[in-house]
Formats: structure tokens, C-alpha cells, sequence
């Protein structure tokens, strides 16, 4: 069956985009779009756009003349470069009863609804979008970021640096003693340990028992070292009231070092409402946002949905204090240098994305936290790119696979960052520290690939 041509309606070229931004009543959206073939590239759109909105794929008796007013307009398209922009006026979206204030899953809803399913789309995953300041500011945004832990750690409040961090290896099938005593060992060395977002409450590390461990843990490694340590907890789980309970039981455990707990939450699986739940009942803490299963959509290769650069917008509207931004192509994890976009959209007030130019009024930054196949070796060269080293970075196995255990590889990652920081070349800075000599030689693979020549200097053979 013909679909009905609705450009008349929901698709206006003339629009000029300077002037919807500085009229600030849409929120605008950049698609990748490819039509089905046989249809046409402007009727499809407008098609996607009355879906997103008002519309359906016929005309309807209940349509008035206000209903028109609201309706998402397409306002450019590139049928070569496959692109389409459309305008959704801002009275669209839902709004909250309790307080007037928005929501994402609202936003999400309309910009990538049933759209994603229309049979005369063969693909359509959204690239950029810009938020007006009077949309913008009806977000929780952050209420905590690295600043927060910086304060907890006594480092500098501008410039405190890398929050050295570590998961406990392996993510599953530690009891709760080996855990928490996996948990001493890297805190004599670092700074940070988290759960692995499938930890919360198994029948074989139950919270009740795994937590007072590692609060325990946590104040023998800070009496030890003199050094405040950090913990992000996972509360993530379906229920909200179940969440709740998680951290308030989490922070009744870690008593007068509640502040130095994060908590985490798996914001691509749980839904925006997780994040949320977390946000307004835990204000106070950390709100850890991991985005286990993004790739689903966000990965290159996904033609539908939405991209990492959309996602990280997302993340800070809804209040994220840090979230995983991926190692931007230097650890294991897909992902390029470029991707530093991500990190400037996150903790710089204003920044330009693949579209929009981004200003975010004011709105606390959201930290990037930097995971996945990372170790001492490869910091140099991230914090090269990046510009700086002002991030939460975990490494796994560029912890405890160090040849001389988690404390050494904790130390290895601090001395990889200090050395960056005072200019000074890793191999060079090696020479006098132990525990980053011993990252070259537990990482070889790294240390061949990134610093030829190492051994000679370093006088390690074999």
C-alpha cells in the first residue's frame, strides 16, 4: 500500500536552523536515514517526523488546528550524505506531575520510537542533538562529579588529577573474603575500586556479607596508607524500591566514610528511570553510570538507534556524575581518538559535537571514566590526545596483572600519570620506580609496541 505523502505537513526546508536555535523552542535532531528503496527520501522523513509527533500514516478526523502546532518539522535533509534534521518543538515532550520537570524517557519516546520500525525506513540512528536552555534546564543534570572525590581524596579542587582506579577480576565467583581482600590490595596502591556491573547480590558474594568486608577493607587500607580510598557499589536492579534499599543498607555499612562511596548504576539496561531513582534518593553519593550493552545500539556498525556522542548527552541531562566514555582506540574496547568529542561534551560547558554546538548553561559537568584494557603503558599516549588527566580510569587487568600483584599495579598506574604530568618520559621515570618498571615487563606486548628499546634501557633481558 501507498503511504500518504505528508511533506506538505511535516517537512519544511525553509526553516533556518540559526534561527530555531535562537528562538529556543526545539530541541533539534541529526539522523543518519536511509529509506526503503522505492520510497522517496523527503517523504520518508516526513513520514519518521509524524511518526515521532502528531502523526501516523494516514490522515486522521481528531487533528485540529493546535495539534498542527506541535508537529515535528523536518527542516533539512542531504539525501547523498543520507542525513536528515528534524525540529521538535519542546511543549512535545512529558513532563514530570511532581515538579513540572522533564524526562528522558520521554525524549526517547518520540526521537527514537516506533519510529525505528516503519517499513519504509531502512535505517534511521541518531547522530547529534541540540537542547534549547529552556528544555535544558528542566534536567536534574549532576550533582556530584570528580570534584567530589578530589575533596574526599584532600587533592587540589581545579586540577586533583587521575583518580587511579581499579574492578575486582575476576567479575564473577569471588566469595566475599578473597573480594574484599582483592579490595586491600589494590587500595594500599590506589584510589578506586568499583563493582563489575554484573556484581550486586549473588547467592555466592550476598551484599550482607560482601559489604562489611570491603568497609572493613576500606579503613584498614586508609589507617595503613594515610590515604582517604573510594568504593562504587552497584544498586542497580529492576525495582526502584529495591535500589533504594541497596544504598541506604551500603551506606549505613561504610557509617562516617558514606562519602567516600560511590554508586553505580547500569544506565543503558536499566533505563533512564534507574538513573533517576538513584539521582533524586541518593543526591549525596556519586551516581556511577555504567553503560553495560550500549554497543547494542551506539557501536558503528549498529544502524539504528543512536551513537556514543548522543548517549553522553544523555547521560549528563539525567545527572550522571561520571560514565564510562570508552578508551578512545588506546585499550581493548573499539573507539578512535576522535572520540575525545566525548569527553568535552561531558565536563566542558560548552562544546561542539558532529552537529550542534552544545551550550549547557551552567549544568555541573559529568566526569569521563576511562575503562577497558588500560594499563600503565598506555596512559601517556591517552592523556596525550585527551589534553589532560583529569579522569577516573579503571584498569582490570592493568592491575592485577602485574607481575608483582595489585598493590604494584595500583602504584604503576599513579607513577604512569605522574610522569605525564611532569613532563618526563615513561621509560625514563621507570628507571627510579619499581612498580612502573615492573608494568613493562608484565605488559610486554605494550611495552615492544610503544617503547622500543625499553629493555636496553631498562637493562631487563630476556
Amino acid at each position: 500500500m501507498a503511504l500518504l505523502d505528508q511533506s506538505n505537513r511535516y517537512a519544511d526546508l525553509s526553516l533556518n536552523e540559526n534561527e530555531l536555535i535562537e528562538a529556543g523552542r526545539h530541541v533539534l535532531c541529526a539522523y543518519l536515514m536511509k529509506p526503503q528503496e522505492g520510497h522517496a527520501y523527503l517523504e520518508s522523513a516526513a513520514h519518521f517526523a509524524a511518526e515521532s509527533s502528531t502523526g501516523t500514516n494516514v490522515d486522521v478526523c481528531t487533528t485540529d488546528d493546535f495539534t498542527k502546532g506541535v508537529d515535528a518539522i523536518v527542516y533539512e535533509i542531504d539525501e547523498a550524505e543520507e542525513l536528515m534534521k528534524i525540529a521538535y518543538p519542546i511543549d512535545l515532550f512529558d513532563r514530570n506531575l511532581i515538579d513540572g520537570r522533564a524526562m528522558m524517557v520521554s525524549f526517547l519516546t518520540l526521537t527514537i520510537g516506533n519510529n525505528q520500525g516503519m517499513g519504509d525506513i531502512e535505517y534511521a540512528k541518531m547522530l547529534d542533538f541540540y537542547v534549547p536552555p529552556a528544555y535544558l534546564r528542566l534536567f536534574d543534570g549532576p550533582a556530584m562529579n570528580i570534584r567530589d572525590m578530589w575533596r574526599v581524596l584532600g587533592r587540589d579542587m581545579d586540577n586533583g588529577g587521575m583518580v587511579a582506579g581499579t574492578i575486582i577480576k575476576p567479575k564473577l565467583g569471588l566469595r566475599p573474603r578473597p573480594f574484599a581482600d582483592a579490595c586491600y590490595m589494590f587500595w594500599l596502591g590506589g584510589d578506586f575500586i568499583k563493582n563489575d556491573e554484573p556484581q550486586g547480590n549473588q547467592v555466592f558474594a550476598p551484599i550482607k556479607e560482601v559489604m562489611p568486608l570491603i568497609a572493613d577493607a576500606m579503613k584498614r587500607a586508609q589507617d595503613d596508607t594515610g590515604e582517604a580510598k573510594l568504593f562504587s557499589a552497584n544498586i542497580t536492579a529492576d525495582d526502584p524500591f529495591e535500589m533504594i534499599r541497596r544504598g541506604e543498607y551500603i551506606l549505613e555499612t561504610f557509617g562516617e566514610y558514606a562519602d567516600h562511596v560511590a554508586f553505580l548504576v547500569d544506565g543503558y539496561v536499566g533505563g533512564p528511570a534507574t538513573v533517576t531513582t538513584c539521582r533524586r534518593q541518593f543526591p549525596g553519593q556519586f551516581l556511577h553510570y555504567h553503560r553495560a550493552g550500549h554497543g547494542a545500539v551506539t557501536s558503528p556498525q549498529a544502524q539504528r538507534g543512536y551513537n556514543a556522542l548522543v548517549h553522553m548527552k544523555m547521560s549528563r541531562m539525567q545527572g550522571a556524575s561520571g560514565i564510562h566514555t570508552g578508551t578512545m582506540g588506546y585499550g581493548k574496547m573499539e573507539g578512535d581518538p576522535a572520540d575525545k568529542l566525548l569527553a568535552f561534551m561531558l565536563d566542558q560547558d560548552e562544546a561542539d559535537g558532529l552537529y550542534y554546538h552544545q551550550t549547557w548553561q551552567g549544568m555541573k559537568a559529568t566526569t569521563p571514566i576511562i575503562s577497558g584494557g588500560m594499563n600503565a603503558l598506555r596512559l601517556p599516549g591517552f592523556f596525550d590526545n585527551l589534553g589532560h588527566c583529569n579522569i577516573i580510569q579503571t584498569s582490570g587487568g592493568g592491575a592485577f596483572g602485574h607481575k608483582d600483584g595489585g598493590t604494584a599495579g595500583a602504584k604503576s598506574l599513579k607513577q604512569a600519570c605522574d610522569a605525564w604530568m611532569a613532563g618526563v618520559d615513561l621509560v625514563t621515570y621507570a628507571q627510579d620506580h619499581p612498580e612502573l618498571k615492573g608494568a613493562f615487563e608484565s605488559f610486554e606486548h605494550d611495552s615492544d609496541n610503544l617503547f622500543p628499546g625499553w629493555r636496553e634501557k631498562l637493562g631487563v633481558h630476556g
